[in-house]
């Protein structure tokens, strides 16, 4: 059953401005567009997150057995504050050959995209700028990424890179009862009023411009620690090959498919060239797009200077 995305929650708000910027936030930002969004009231809440399940057992006739319980932990999900506000001098936009309501079109989309940029970044590093700082203005801000989220004794595949120009390769499944994102507000995105309002330069000096306000309140659930695998410290020397995702994909238990694996185009590149070393024939392999039907995609928000950890 398909599950609404951050398209579907600017649609749902029906605000026309929005909806061809986060349209184009599609096209470069995939995490968009593969993980769904859950808008919810509040700017907080609460979850469950199982951590184990006991194992059932026989017993004989006449004999008792112990009664078991799964063990939980709580979990605070935060959806945080992402301003995308636009602004600009009047005369910069009132002088605009397509007019003022065009240029600042053009200058709200630029920003909003800026601001998903940061949001898919902040997925993957959060606030932890040992391995890697996130692109957000505020990376020790906003909510917590992956990075911090993953069970990092259990579901990690370690190549042996070292050295600060390793990156990592994500699987991830993808669903309420597994990752998502997590709009507050009742999914409140939408673009604000344009105002007047008065500006001021580098020197403290005013001058009149224009100000629209694009916000909202935007987290990341993962209610299944099973959700996601991470093989880390991929490098020229370590480069990502179909053995390392084997063993990534054994991390997950039976009956959980992941729907995505996401990686670099420098990751992606180093998986080609490993199916070319094993061609019988020599050609060049095609470009990786899938492994066991698992969907390979790419994405900038997973770079390539990572602190090997």
């Amino acid at each position: 059953m398909a599950q609404p995305t951050l398209l579907d929650i600017a649609i749902r708000n029906a605000d026309d401005g929005l909806v061809p910027m986060v349209e184009l936030s599609l096209q470069t930002n995939p995490e968009l567009a593969l993980m769904p969004t859950m808008p919810f009231p509040g700017i907080s809440f609460k979850t469950l997150q199982r951590l184990t399940i006991p194992l059932g057992g026989f017993r004989n006739s006449n004999e008792g057995k112990a009664a078991v319980k799964c063990t939980y932990v709580d979990k605070l999900v935060e959806a945080m504050v992402m301003d995308a506000a636009t602004e600009v001098d009047k005369t910069v936009a009132d002088s605009d050959v397509n007019g003022r309501d065009v240029f600042l079109a053009d200058e709200g989309a630029g920003i909003l995209e800026g601001q998903i940029r940061a949001a898919c970044s902040q997925m993957y590093y959060g606030r932890l700028t040992t391995v890697a700082t996130s692109v957000a203005t505020g990376p020790t801000k906003g909510f917590p990424g992956l990075i911090e989220m993953y069970d990092s004794t259990n579901n990690v595949v370690a190549t042996g890179g070292s050295g600060a120009d390793c990156s990592s390769a994500w699987f991830l499944k993808f669903g309420r009862q597994f990752l998502q994102w997590v709009i507050g507000n009742d999914g409140d995105i939408a673009l604000g009023e344009v105002q007047e309002v008065r500006l001021t330069d580098g020197s403290g000096n005013p001058y009149d411009g224009y100000r629209r306000p694009c916000l909202f309140r935007l987290g990341l659930q993962a209610v299944n620690p099973n959700a996601m695998v991470r093989i880390k410290n991929i490098e020229p020397h370590f480069p990502l090959t179909d053995d390392l995702l084997g063993a990534g994909l054994d991390k997950f238990p039976q009956g959980i498919v992941p729907d995505a694996i996401m990686m670099s185009r420098r990751s992606r590149r180093y998986l080609q060239q490993a199916r070319t070393a094993t061609n019988a024939t020599g050609a060049p392999a095609p470009l990786p797009t899938e492994y066991e039907g698992i969907p390979i995609v790419t994405t900038d928000a997973i770079v390539n200077t990572e602190n090997a950890d």
